[in-house]
This record gives C-alpha cells, structure tokens and sequence, in this order.
C-alpha cells in the first residue's frame, strides 16, 4: 500500500471531487485528471506515463459515481434508455478506439487537448450555451455517429461526455431532466470502455507498478471512490440551498486553471 500522507491526498481528492458531483451534476475529471498527474509524478512515475495513468484512473473512479447518478436518475423515469442504448455501439468503439491511440501518443498533446477540451467545456459551463432543437427525426446511424464522437472525446479528458451528452440530446428535442439522466447512463458506457482500454493499452508499460493494472493505480481508484461516493451524498443534500449557476462558473473556472496548469507542466 502506498504511505499514509498519499492515502490522505486520495481521501481528500476523492471528497473534493465527490462533493462537488453532487453539487453540480457535473464529473470531476477536469480537477481529479490535473491533480492526479501531479501526484503520480511526485511517486516518481515518468511524466510520460502519469498522464495515461491520471486518465485510466479517474475513468475507473467515474465508474461508480456514473453508476449511483443513474440509480438515482432511473428511479426518478429521467433516462430514456432507447437513445443511450442507441448510442452505446458507438460510444464503446470511440471510446476503446481512443484508448489505443492515446496510449501511443506523446503526452504532451494529450495535455494540450485536455486543455483545449477543458477550456471549450469551461466556456459552455459559464455561459450555459445549448444548442437549438432540431426538428430532423432521430436516427440509428445519428445516435452512433454521435455516440462514437462523445465516445472518442471524452476518453481523451476522462469526462463522462455529461455536457455533450446533454447538448446532444437538447438538440434532438429530449427534455432537459431526460437528456440529464440519459447522459449518465451514457457516462457509465464511456467510464467502463475506458477503463478497460486504458487497462489493456497499459498492462506492459505499468508491468513494474506494484499497485497498478494496466493504465489504472488501483489504491488511487479504490480510495477516491469509496471518498467521492461518501462525500456526493452531502454535495447533493447542499445543492438545494445554493444558487447553482454561480457555483457551475466557479466549477468552470476552476477546472480551466487546473488543466492551464497541467499544460504548463510539460512546458
């Protein structure tokens, strides 16, 4: 196991990220994906592999929370589970697909896209930009080009394709409760093929890593996890009290320094 002061780290990151979850609805993979990168560089892992490995690991982590949003959101009849299956075939195939190229990637472009990606989300976020519905009717071959888009992208930041989910299916005329239960069932598609690609691409690279599977550091993941689920009970008790819109620019905001700073890094 990893010394008591990085036990403590992943304890406090898995509550910071949990907490504001449940606070926004939002994934943490713009603050966990930065933060991670720094720690696994301070254990002494090659800049080139903390990266990959701050990818994998936040995907595995978003596994849990993707899965306790969709309990929540199904109990409720917000998922419309024909436009997430629709789209599953091509989320796992974006998704896995990106998984291998990003593995054969210099990390320094990862940075950069993460920062771009994370930058064009920061802005979405801040000013609540949302597509005009469309009035084209919804097709097979739209759901899996959409899903394999989302799929491919959200891989790439370690985002659950929450905000592009729910752009999407804005577009296609679903309601917004819907469109926001449907895109953590879309999440949960995106986090398990990640996680698994992740894995695969990375079982040679990490084969001297005691504590890690592949692209996956498994005290990293088991203890933000279990932090993060504890903590987004309390994030989404106080959401009720608290004005959101200023809290999701904060988020952005926050989220765009972070990665601004993971890009530095490499520069």
């Amino acid at each position: 196991m990893p010394d008591i002061e990085w036990i403590l780290l992943y304890l406090a990151l898995g509550a910071l990220v949990g907490f504001m979850a449940g606070l926004l609805g939002l994934g943490g993979g713009g603050i966990l994906v930065p933060l991670l990168t720094s720690i696994f560089t301070y254990q002494g892992i090659s800049v080139d592999n903390a990266i990959h490995l701050a990818l994998g690991t936040s995907l595995a982590c978003m596994i849990i929370s993707s899965t306790a949003s969709i309990c929540a959101h199904a109990s409720r009849g917000a998922v419309v589970w024909q436009m997430a299956g629709g789209m599953a075939p091509g989320i796992i195939l974006g998704a896995f697909v990106s998984t291998q190229i990003a593995a054969n990637v210099n990390s320094a472009y990862i940075a950069i896209f993460f920062t771009l990606f994370m930058a064009f989300v920061a802005g979405q976020m801040f000013f609540n930009w949302q597509p005009k519905p469309s009035s084209e009717p919804v097709t097979w071959s739209g759901l899996i080009a959409a899903g394999t888009g989302i799929g491919s992208v959200s891989v790439l930041a370690a985002v659950g394709g929450g905000f592009l989910a729910v752009a999407y299916l804005g577009y296609k005329n679903v309601n917004i409760k819907s469109a926001i239960g449907t895109s953590a069932a879309i999440g949960l598609f995106i986090a398990i093929t990640g996680t698994v690609g992740y894995m695969i691409s990375g079982l040679l690279v990490t084969s001297s890593n005691p504590y890690a599977i592949g692209f996956i550091d498994v005290p990293a993941f088991s203890i933000i996890a279990i932090a993060s689920t504890i903590a987004a009970f309390y994030g989404a008790r106080c959401s009720h009290g608290l004005p959101k819109a200023c809290l999701r620019k904060i988020f952005a905001v926050i989220s765009l320094i972070l990665s601004i700073k993971m890009l530095l890094f490499w520069f």
